[in-house]
């Protein structure tokens, strides 16, 4: 089993997509390279934001990823460079408590 001691080792990150095809096709990149061990893909939210002085209210996609804290930093760049947004939205917050069980399958899925 891999190592899930100690709170923030695994982290959940938060990214929108401007549709599912999107959404899809960047989870299953991070899936495929190794960036994240499961990808969750959320339909029919809704973003209201100010974007180069416009008001915005835009239907997305969220990606709620899961991956190794140690990651992140890749995981932010490789969304930064394959997404279609010019500042995509990418937030993490650490897992500080979990399914220990689920925690080892994040660590065993994603390598340090």
């Amino acid at each position: 089993m891999a190592d899930n001691s100690g709170c923030g080792v695994y982290s959940a990150c938060f990214i929108t997509c401007p549709n599912m095809e999107t959404a899809k096709a960047l989870a299953r990149s991070v899936v495929e390279e190794n960036i994240a061990a499961c990808v969750n893909l959320i339909p029919g939210i809704t973003s209201v934001y100010m974007y180069e002085k416009k008001f915005q209210e835009d239907s997305e996609v969220l990606m709620m990823v899961k991956t190794r804290s140690s990651r992140v930093p890749h995981l932010v760049e490789y969304i930064k460079k394959n997404h279609p947004y010019d500042v995509p939205e990418i937030i993490s917050t650490p897992i500080e408590q979990g399914n220990p069980a689920y925690l080892s399958w994040i660590g065993e899925n994603v390598p340090r």
